[in-house]
């Protein structure tokens, strides 16, 4: 028998609890220095060693948290549905919880990429700095999407939701892109839970939403355990 397809498109909320913190001070600055400065293709050819020290903060912040019971119910539930996760996060953490398909819409902090060719990317634990080259002498740079550049995977993810029986949101907001846009690809009348602390939509704004006031580690668990009682 197949399994019902459930997909669930996950944001910085989602890893908030594992302790991964957004780097940004409530002005929305890394160390004085605007977000543009260190996340866009301007910011790299201006200054790239201080461009590759934010991602590099950031990898190691992520060597040293772990996946949350919200990702772990996640994982879980793949043991009776098929389950896809789209994620805007750029950690590990889903797949370092078990979940086996998880496209990253915003790249990866744990690998790099050549500057020239964008498909020759590596695996990478360690600081990124200059001097660190592929195999044709160009610079590396993080396997992450900057601000201004094209989303690659977006049409995957829009046709992986458009396979949704079940959709789950949870840690971003449906009013910003991109859940905003992958919302619309569900089929019609497909049933949406949108897991968030402080939700910023109401019941009424969808057909068939479900909105759970709770964090991800308290709510994914309890919407789990409810799905493996209420499915055959």
């Amino acid at each position: 028998m197949l399994k019902p397809k459930i997909v669930v498109l996950t944001g910085a909320g989602m890893s908030a609890e594992s302790g991964l913190k957004t780097f940004r001070d409530e002005n929305g600055l890394w160390e004085g220095h605007d977000v543009m400065e260190v996340a866009s293709p301007q910011g790299f050819a201006r200054n790239p060693e201080l461009v590759l020290e934010f991602y590099n903060q950031r990898r190691r912040q992520l060597l040293e948290v772990a996946p949350n019971a919200g990702h772990k119910a996640l994982a879980e539930l793949e043991q009776g549905f098929d389950v896809s996760i789209v994620t805007q996060n750029v950690d590990n953490l889903h797949e370092k919880a078990g979940s086996s398909h998880v496209l990253h819409l915003h790249g990866e902090l744990l690998k790099v990429r050549s500057t020239v060719n964008e498909n020759h990317v590596l695996d990478w634990k360690k600081d990124l700095v200059l001097g660190d080259t592929d195999d044709k002498g160009h610079q590396l740079r993080p396997h992450i999407v900057w601000f201004g550049e094209m989303v690659p995977m977006l049409e995957t993810a829009a046709q992986i939701t458009q396979q949704a029986q079940i959709l789950i949101i949870v840690g971003t907001s449906m009013q910003v892109y991109p859940a905003a846009s992958l919302i619309h690809y569900a089929p019609n009348k497909t049933p949406i839970y949108f897991v968030d602390p402080k939700p910023n939509i109401r019941s009424s704004d969808f057909e068939n939403l479900t909105i759970i006031s709770k964090t991800a580690a308290e709510g994914i668990p309890e919407l789990v355990e409810q799905f493996f009682n209420s499915w055959p």
